[in-house]
């Protein structure tokens, strides 16, 4: 699987983790969340930076998303095939 960024932050309370993007995302792709107590798939429905909405984030910026379990700092997003979902 390929890599596609790193968690930086997470705010729990509205379940959003900020990432450092290492490949480029858009909605609608989907993705594994990976680390120590991490671990689950899920569709990208929600990418924003500086709070305004946009279809797809772009290699070496900082984007947040809305996540559908807890994310923690380190842990690792990658790329998962369409038919695996």
């Amino acid at each position: 699987m390929k890599r596609l960024g790193v968690v930086t932050h997470y705010f729990g309370k509205i379940h959003v983790a900020v990432l450092e993007l290492e490949e480029d995302i858009r909605l609608g792709n989907i993705v594994s969340f990976e680390g120590f107590l991490t671990g689950f798939e899920q569709r990208i429905d929600s990418i924003q930076v500086d709070k305004q909405p946009i279809s797809e984030g772009k290699k070496g910026t900082e984007i947040a998303m809305k996540v559908v379990e807890r994310v923690r700092p380190g842990d690792e997003m990658f790329e998962v095939e369409e038919e695996r979902f």
